[in-house]
């Protein structure tokens, strides 16, 4: 089965966690916090959202940031994705 976003949807797939910290304590699962950095793997295509011309600026592969606990957590095939709109991706890390 495949996603294909509708409107100003964008989805997302979670990078993983750091296992160390920057000090070189190795964190358990429990310990490290849902990550805030995602890969783009489908974009919608825009267009007229609530009558506003919406323009994707994001395309699959880009690697964003989004708020912690923005969008819908959904599971395909064993893996897991979220489901955004482009206005809750804060950043485009380069």
């Amino acid at each position: 089965m495949t996603l294909k976003p509708l409107s100003d949807r964008v989805i997302l797939k979670a990078v993983e966690a750091e296992e160390t910290t920057k000090g070189g304590i190795i964190l358990t699962s429990s310990a490290k916090e849902k990550p805030e950095m995602a890969e783009v793997v489908a974009v919608g295509p825009g267009g007229m959202v609530d009558g506003k011309e919406i323009t994707m600026t994001v395309k699959p592969g880009d690697k964003v940031l989004t708020s912690k606990y923005s969008g819908t957590e959904v599971k395909v095939d064993g893996e897991e994705y979220t489901i955004v709109r482009q206005g809750d991706i804060l950043a485009v890390v380069e």
